[in-house]
């Protein structure tokens, strides 16, 4: 019985691991993917921004607009984001979101991080890259 009790906790850490690795990586996509959005110089408002994301992955990011609005107020507190809140015709005020200056830094700098990081990835775990 022992082994049993070891083999489910493994298993158990197992999956807190791939837990944490895709909570990890998620945010870490969606901070660039966000900024790589808004630095096309457009501002946007959260729907706008959801929906361009959903568009662009092929509709593997459908349903997950709740988790972009943590995600934007903290690049805006990072300075690396500024909103604004403009009057709707069509109902309630929109906050609209812009990249900074800073941000553009950082787009340039994570973009030039994740393209190294997942060849290396690719490399070792033996995909193709573009």
């Amino acid at each position: 019985m022992p082994d049993a009790a070891a083999g489910e906790l493994q298993a158990d850490d197992l999956q807190a691991f791939v837990r944490k690795f895709d909570k990890e990586l998620a945010a870490g996509i969606t901070a660039l993917t966000l900024l790589g959005v808004l630095g096309e110089g457009v501002p946007l408002y959260g729907y706008q921004i959801a929906k361009r994301l959903e568009r662009d992955a092929g509709g593997a990011l459908a349903g997950k607009q709740g988790a972009l609005y943590p995600v934007l107020r903290g690049l805006e507190a990072a300075g690396l984001l500024r909103s604004e809140v403009q009057a709707s015709s069509s109902g309630p005020p929109r906050r609209y979101y812009q990249i900074t200056a800073l941000g553009r830094e950082a787009l340039a700098q994570c973009t030039t991080r994740w393209r190294a990081t997942r060849r290396i990835v690719d490399t070792i775990l033996g995909g193709e890259h573009a």
